[in-house]
């Protein structure tokens, strides 16, 4: 299981994510409580190990902006918290290679009409899909909670069953993140409900918005790892 600790702020919690075992730690770069600059994550990441990945969370800039920050912050992977854009996708590969790691989010709305909820995510799955059968496509896709106030760090899931219906249906072959309101004591839950091929945390494993809580990592890895 593919796990990703999001959200960091520091060094410190950062390296608590690497001792616990994840496989990736995730810095936000759009605008939120847990917002960080290119030029303090690049204090972070040389301290990391090689092999972690290092995503930023970018929100509605363009590729050449985005390009610039992964340069700067010395990340190897990214997470693209806006509309689907195959354009600003062929210009991270072109830049970065096959081995780039690009994640696209789409969000299921927890507000509102339930099956218009579902229609909005099926339709925008499509989309992903038929540019993932190409060469140099997304290489996984996070599915997170969108709710009337904010599209990320909500500490809010989203309906689960629903969700692994249109999935199986229609996202075969391409590997998909969960994230949205997951815990400890929930993830293995949200596991069982939608057997992804990983996990992502942010809110939940803090004490307080952007400052990670050192249990919560351990335990967060470690409930998910055990199924």
């Amino acid at each position: 299981m593919f796990v990703k600790i999001c959200a960091n702020t520091n060094l410190a919690d950062a390296l608590l994510s690497v001792e616990a075992g994840a496989d990736a730690v995730g810095f936000v770069f759009a605008k939120s409580s847990r917002q960080v600059t290119a030029a303090q994550v690049a204090g972070i990441t040389r301290a990391l190990p090689a092999t972690i990945k290092k995503i930023g969370v970018f929100h509605a800039r363009t590729a050449e902006e985005i390009i610039h920050d992964v340069h700067l912050a010395g990340l190897n992977g990214v997470q693209l918290h806006f509309a689907f854009d195959p354009s600003v996708i062929a210009k991270l590969r072109a830049e970065f290679g096959p081995d780039f790691f690009i994640v696209q989010t789409l969000h299921w709305v927890v507000y509102g009409h339930v099956e218009r909820a579902e229609k909005w995510f099926r339709e925008s799955l499509q989309v992903v899909m038929q540019n993932s059968r190409q060469p140099g496509g997304v290489d996984a896709l996070l599915v997170d909670a969108r709710t009337e106030a904010a599209s990320g760090g909500t500490g809010e899931s989203f309906d689960w069953a629903r969700a692994r219906a249109v999935l199986d249906e229609d996202a075969a072959g391409l590997k998909i993140i969960v994230a949205g309101g997951l815990t400890p004591e929930n993830v293995g839950e949200a596991i069982a409900a939608l057997a992804p091929w990983g996990v992502d945390v942010a809110s939940g494993a803090e004490f307080m918005p952007g400052m990670k809580d050192a249990k919560k990592i351990r335990a967060f890895v470690a409930a998910a790892r055990s199924l």
